[in-house]
């Protein structure tokens, strides 16, 4: 862990280097569709993405600046995950904790984020490890 740094990644050569360990989570995205979704989100809703590197990329999180009525400025994790092969090393805690000191930097007292209902072990994570309250639901409508 001497060579751990995290680095924000702005390129689309850059976010190409994170697409294998984005896919371990977002598996319904292909390489092309990724890049299309992170280019434009960045464009038009101030997505940012962070990679740790412990000699390679382990973990990556992407976030976006929000302001709402509930919640006032904060902070919504859109994306966080471990490389599949790295997990449990302290990583994810790392990278989360970096958005935390990102938020406070720049005036977001507050990181939200949701989690799919199948994701017990990262529950646990967010409740007991990073102390985060469980506040609400999260539903999904997919208009056609």
């Amino acid at each position: 862990m001497e060579h751990i740094t995290i680095k924000e990644l702005t390129t689309e050569g850059e976010w190409k280097t994170a697409f294998s360990v984005m896919k371990q989570l977002r598996t319904h995205l292909d390489r092309d569709t990724y890049l299309e979704l992170v280019k434009e989100s960045q464009e038009k809703d101030g997505y940012r993405m962070f990679a740790l590197y412990d000699d390679q990329i382990v973990a990556v999180v992407g976030f976006m600046p929000m302001i709402t009525l509930y919640n006032g400025r904060f902070i919504w994790v859109c994306d966080l995950v471990t490389d599949q092969n790295q997990r449990s090393k302290g990583y994810g805690e790392m990278l989360l904790s970096h958005v935390h000191q990102w938020a406070k930097g720049n005036g977001y007292p507050i990181v939200s984020l949701s989690s799919g209902l199948q994701r017990v072990d990262a529950h646990r994570f967010y409740e007991e490890k990073m102390e985060y309250n469980k506040t609400s639901y999260v539903y999904l409508k997919k208009l056609e």
